[in-house]
């Protein structure tokens, strides 16, 4: 199967969501030793909910972001699209609301 590669275009990031399981885990800058999870229960009427979280994968003409950088979007401010079975997000820039450092 080929591979496809996703430019986006203007001011779009291309936005691999978290799954549950990744917003579980929180990587500290220390490395392995430094790793953290989260203390929370989720409401099952949240779990089901998609994640407003991502690693950003490629982004096109945007100064706020860059490639490897996680953000938190909008809750509705996507278009999905499935690559290679792999549901990602485009996202426009203004609706990417805070990065994560």
């Amino acid at each position: 199967m080929k591979s496809h590669k996703i430019v986006p275009v203007g001011e779009r990031v291309l936005v691999k969501p978290f799954t549950e399981e990744d917003l579980r885990k929180v990587d500290s800058p220390r490395g392995e030793a430094g790793k953290k999870k989260l203390n929370f229960i989720l409401p099952e009427s949240m779990t089901k909910e998609k994640s407003a979280q991502g690693k950003v994968l490629a982004v096109g003409e945007v100064k706020s972001v860059k490639v490897g950088d996680t953000v938190i979007f909008s809750k509705y401010g996507y278009d999905e699209v499935e690559i290679d079975g792999e549901e990602l997000y485009l996202i426009k820039e203004e609706n990417i609301l805070a990065k994560l450092t």
